[in-house]
């Protein structure tokens, strides 16, 4: 099974209500969408968003990254060969992340295909029913409220609320979030680096002492600021992930060196693809540091792969947070992964087991 040819499309899905952080607002998903032909008629699949605030990435330098970087490596060889093809993405260029996953979610997805099997038995098996929490956007608190009922109602125990705006609103809309679903759901928090570490310090100490129980805070400081994450770490009792700190496996062994952060955030468009992900699921696991497997604003293609890396990688991907699809008001995704609310259950079609895309708008 040899790559021959590669074709570019656009999947743009509405949200069914605008997805606010700290950092942006956003009304719809779109994803550059790979499709990869081999010579024996299997196509694989892969996908990613602009994100370019987090990654740098836009659907332009994606597209001109795989076209001019990335493709010319890989064209012509074995989609048995996996580890000489993921190394060939890797190496072809710095940075440019989700290119990269993009690409080889398309590979592993063929991968599967020539073995017959459905991606996350290749990658070691494990339960193919996994539980996600759903997003709750940074908004006035009455609407934040009522968001999170209606979650709790539609069987979601996890929320993860983005924060990370106004220091003193946060806490109140922490709170009143808490009181509405207490019993009922777990609650994560989200700042997308939108607080300094005194400020975490003192919001979460606030809420501890006002007897909010959260399950984990998620980069509540900017990227780059490794020792203010280590500083929050130290003086807080709530768990603190690293999320936009963190992209690739030796960033991930710096961190936990440092004891900078109790949670890694996994998600491929920052490791640029699966085999980093399987990378640092490893290195987690060898430290037993726990791991959260996440997306970005992403469609259910690229979402079904980090399912099955979730599924096979359980031992150190304890928390999952992949209900990018289910904030989309339909799944344009025929087959491979089902997401039903907070369920996520994978088929046993091969590979991803993608059978049709519904909406795909080609580029030509």
């Amino acid at each position: 099974m040899k790559i021959t040819e590669m074709q570019f499309g656009t999947l743009r899905v509405p949200l069914k209500t605008p997805f606010k952080t700290a950092l942006r607002a956003v009304d719809f998903v779109e994803d550059i969408v790979i499709m990869i032909s081999t010579d024996d008629g299997h196509t694989g699949y892969g996908s990613a968003p602009a994100t370019a605030v987090i990654t740098g990435d836009t659907h332009g330098s994606i597209i001109e990254a795989i076209k001019h970087y990335i493709w010319p490596r890989i064209v012509g060889q074995d989609v048995a060969n996996l580890n000489v093809l993921t190394r060939l993405v890797q190496t072809a260029m710095e940075k440019n992340s989700s290119a990269k996953a993009a690409i080889e979610i398309a590979i592993y997805d063929l991968w599967g295909q020539l073995y017959d099997a459905p991606l996350y038995c290749l990658l070691g098996g494990g339960d193919p029913i996994i539980t996600t929490d759903i997003t709750i956007s940074v908004d006035y608190i009455d609407k934040m409220v009522a968001d999170s009922i209606s979650a709790v109602e539609r069987g979601f125990e996890s929320l993860k609320l983005k924060v990370g705006k106004d220091i003193e609103l946060d806490i109140e809309r922490v709170k009143a979030v808490y009181a509405a679903v207490e019993g009922r759901a777990l609650l994560r928090l989200d700042a997308n680096q939108g607080w300094t570490a005194k400020q975490a310090v003192f919001a979460l100490q606030t809420l501890e002492d006002a007897g909010v129980h959260l399950e984990l805070v998620e980069q509540p400081v900017k990227a780059r600021d490794l020792n203010g994450l280590k500083h929050v770490t130290e003086r807080v009792h709530t768990p603190i992930m690293a999320d936009e700190s963190v992209f690739g496996p030796t960033e991930v062994i710096d961190l936990i060196r440092m004891r900078a952060a109790d949670i890694i955030n996994i998600k491929l468009m920052k490791t640029g693809g699966i085999s980093n992900a399987i990378h640092i699921a490893d290195i987690a696991a060898m430290y037993d540091v726990e791991c959260m497997i996440g997306c970005m604003l992403e469609t259910g293609i690229s979402v079904a792969a980090a399912v099955h890396v979730a599924a096979a990688k359980s031992d150190s991907i304890t928390k999952i947070d992949l209900d990018g699809p289910s904030l989309c008001t339909f799944n344009p995704i025929d087959g491979g992964v089902i997401f039903n609310d907070s369920e996520i259950s994978i088929t046993d079609a091969i590979g991803l087991g993608i059978r049709e895309i519904k909406g795909l708008e080609p580029i030509h």
